[in-house]
């Protein structure tokens, strides 16, 4: 799930620019949020991080943030056409209502809105699918919230998230993916904001179903979600990189069937005994008298040890390899 967030910067082309990036990186799905200023916010409201020379408050940037339902049924529609799943947080009521008409298919939560249960409880009125970041939650929080979701009969997937932008490697917190699952017994995932693909490979191969990371078109690009983004570049590797980790999990090796296979590889890797030097008839061998060397085909390198001490029935040319016909019988 490619996350765009705010980073369109309030301009609706650049948003219809991230559906072509998004789908053209591969992703399965694009998230953005949809903010009502008026409906979450007051004036009042702190910057997270002071960024914008145009916003005069938080509440400003919001406003600024909008589009208006039109735009967002563009959006949709767009999306769609490029075959990725439209997804939008909501962050008001009004929010909800918004994107109930164009029919979303699935809720994804916040992390700030965990606690925020009028919100929990209109959306899963609707029945569909909750995704839930666990970002700035606690245990006890994110209980009550899952509680919520599963007595409501939703399907749930529950977020491994830190809010940290960018996140270092250290608070991943790639152990919590087995947690979520023992705890809840749901599908579990990895919202990644290390704006690297590294978390997002390792959380596949630890058995997470979804991955949610920040997209950007450019590091240049404005605001404040571009530190912890990944490029459509990075995009693309990821998504080929958990293709690939997908298709090996899918087809698992029996070791011992590869090996049967490989007979020619083996044949041309393998070593055989062969004589260091001149041996005539009648040499008892010493160790120094045989050594392991390519191609296979005599008698296998592991069998070295046990050859010393034996008695030669033939004269042997340096490198000349020894078969079991070359060895007089053991007394």
């Amino acid at each position: 799930m490619a996350e765009v967030a705010q980073t369109h910067d309030g301009s609706l082309g650049a948003a219809h620019a991230f559906v072509d990036a998004a789908a053209a990186a591969g992703a399965d799905a694009i998230k953005f949020q949809t903010h009502l200023a008026a409906a979450e916010s007051t004036p009042r409201e702190p910057w997270r991080v002071p960024f914008s020379r145009q916003d005069a408050s938080r509440y400003d940037y919001w406003r600024r943030m909008e589009f208006t339902p039109e735009q967002w049924r563009g959006l949709a529609e767009h999306a769609r056409e490029q075959g990725l799943l439209f997804l939008s947080s909501p962050f008001s009521l009004e929010a909800v209502a918004l994107l109930d008409e164009l029919g979303m298919r699935a809720w994804k939560f916040a992390s700030g809105e965990i606690t925020n249960i009028p919100l929990i409880d209109a959306v899963v009125a609707t029945g569909r699918p909750v995704i839930l970041s666990s970002g700035m939650s606690t245990w006890t929080e994110l209980d009550r919230a899952v509680g919520l979701v599963q007595g409501a009969g939703c399907d749930l997937t529950v977020l491994q998230c830190t809010t940290a932008y960018p996140c270092p490697p250290e608070q991943t917190g790639l152990n919590v993916l087995g947690e979520l699952r023992e705890r809840y017994g749901c599908r579990v995932g990895l919202s990644d904001h290390s704006a690297t693909i590294y978390p997002g490979l390792a959380a596949v191969t630890l058995g997470a179903q979804m991955l949610e990371v920040h997209l950007t078109l450019s590091r240049h690009m404005f605001g404040p979600d571009v530190p912890a983004s990944l490029t459509v570049e990075q995009l693309t590797d990821l998504v080929d990189g958990v293709r690939f980790i997908e298709t090996a999990l899918a087809n698992p090796v029996d070791k011992e069937a590869v090996a049967a296979a490989s007979g020619d590889l083996r044949a041309m890797f393998g070593r055989s005994i062969v004589a260091t030097r001149p041996l005539a008839a009648r040499t008892v061998l010493a160790a120094g008298d045989l050594a392991p060397k390519k191609p296979a085909g005599g008698i296998p390198a592991e069998r070295l040890v046990e050859l010393v001490g034996r008695r030669l029935r033939r004269d042997l040319r340096a490198d000349e390899p020894l078969c079991d016909d070359d060895l007089e019988p053991v007394p």
